[in-house]
């Protein structure tokens, strides 16, 4: 009986069902710790979304506007919205949040910075979104859009840090270059970059990223570690968008996203683990698999898989491919994974590679989320990950000496 209550217990602390032990304070608990000091007298702005929540899963809009000491003035909502009722890319209007009965000022539509208007009468703008340390995901875009609104208007900027789920030492894919500047590759900073949000604010404002410097203040984590996943950190895991709605699924946006974006195969989005597998009607998925596994990649395993998508790209069709196991995550080259699927597409379906079949209107898209096009055109023409494995990662090496310099967390 006691050996079944102790697997029992060992399966849900390993899933979802029962919280470790909480061993990180997020910013909005170090602030409140502080009796939010920091904000005192002040009129405040805040920029969050569902993910901005204390270890009790209470909103920060809702600790703020009830401290008694502070006072809220205005929200701002990036992609998704303050209270996440907006879908992955949908345009988000201003309006007024009902809990609060505060305006709400979209980041995520017409106007991605704020403005004169918006930022009138406001002395401080405060930042709490849980992002997943990739370039393209749009919140640190957001971010940085405001701390150079806050520049441009005199107003103090401070980020809520909150951990990077993937860690702090995973660093990969190229620099953005000029040309290629956009709201999915806003900063010249690697794909896979390893700050949390709150050192990525440091670099953005310290090397110039943001035009003038803002006044910046991080409200630093306690207990976290370069070297923890979220798991590590004891805190519960809010969706940060409709398709990241598990921790771990921060670990494959990076791996698969790139290629999801072409809408050629389908990668999980519409099906129950989104950006964890490959898949279309052609695809043997027994041939895929021990082609994939004979490459030795560190840490990762694909695994035959079958599936019938409920929306999205192959919705109700029977598509067949692989799903990706990341079996040692600290060895494993997660963006590299995309490219090698896509070659071994190309060596065993050589009429179905995939950017000689893809749709062209989407290959900018494929050029600004990977910072060049000189990605896409050298990889198209073999299909192989050797022709710009050296460029894919020429500027890592180099960004890890740049930002350790804006490290609060140790090495």
């Amino acid at each position: 009986m006691k050996k079944s209550l102790l697997i029992g217990l060992a399966l849900l602390l390993a899933g979802t069902g029962v919280a470790r032990p909480i061993v990180v304070k997020t910013g909005i608990e170090v602030l409140k710790a502080q009796r939010f000091e920091l904000l005192e007298g002040k009129r405040v702005g805040l920029i969050t979304n569902p993910t901005g929540v204390d270890d009790g899963l209470r909103s920060t809009v809702d600790i703020l506007n009830e401290a008694p000491n502070v006072e809220l003035v205005a929200l701002f909502g990036p992609e998704h919205g303050v209270r996440g009722d907006a879908h992955a890319g949908d345009h988000v209007g201003n309006q007024t949040d009902p809990v609060t009965g505060l305006p709400v000022y979209s980041l995520y539509g017409k106007t991605r910075k704020p403005t004169p208007e918006m930022l009138r009468g406001i002395d401080v703008l405060v930042y709490d979104i849980q992002d997943i340390g990739c370039r393209s995901f749009t919140y640190i875009s957001t971010m940085g859009e405001a701390m150079a609104a806050a520049a441009e208007n005199g107003i103090e900027f401070v980020v809520l840090d909150r951990p990077n789920p993937l860690g702090g030492r995973k660093v990969e894919g190229p620099l953005v270059q000029d040309g290629f500047f956009s709201f999915v590759s806003q900063y010249r900073i690697p794909y896979v970059y390893g700050l949390t949000c709150g050192e990525l604010a440091m670099l953005l404002n310290g090397e110039g990223m943001i035009g003038k410097p803002c006044n910046l203040h991080v409200v630093a984590m306690e207990g976290w570690k370069r070297d923890m996943v979220y798991e590590d950190t004891g805190l519960q895991w809010i969706p940060s968008s409709p398709h990241i709605p598990q921790a771990e699924t921060a670990f494959f946006y990076p791996a698969s996203g790139i290629v999801g974006d072409f809408g050629y195969l389908s990668i999980g989005v519409g099906y129950t683990i989104p950006f964890q597998m490959f898949a279309a009607e052609w695809i043997d998925a027994e041939q895929f698999a021990d082609s994939l596994n004979a490459l030795k990649l560190p840490g990762v395993i694909f695994r035959p898989i079958h599936v019938k998508p409920f929306y999205s790209v192959g919705q109700g069709k029977q598509l067949h491919g692989v799903q990706v196991h990341l079996t040692k995550y600290p060895d494993a080259p997660l963006t590299d994974i995309q490219f090698y699927v896509m070659q071994e597409i190309a060596r065993l379906y050589p009429d179905r590679a995939v950017l000689a079949n893809a749709d062209t209107a989407r290959f900018r898209m494929m050029d600004q989320v990977t910072g060049s096009d000189y990605v896409r055109k050298t990889f198209a023409a073999r299909n192989r990950f050797e022709d710009i494995r050296a460029y894919w990662y020429k500027d890592v090496a180099p960004f890890r000496t740049l930002s350790r310099k804006y490290y609060l967390y140790g090495e």
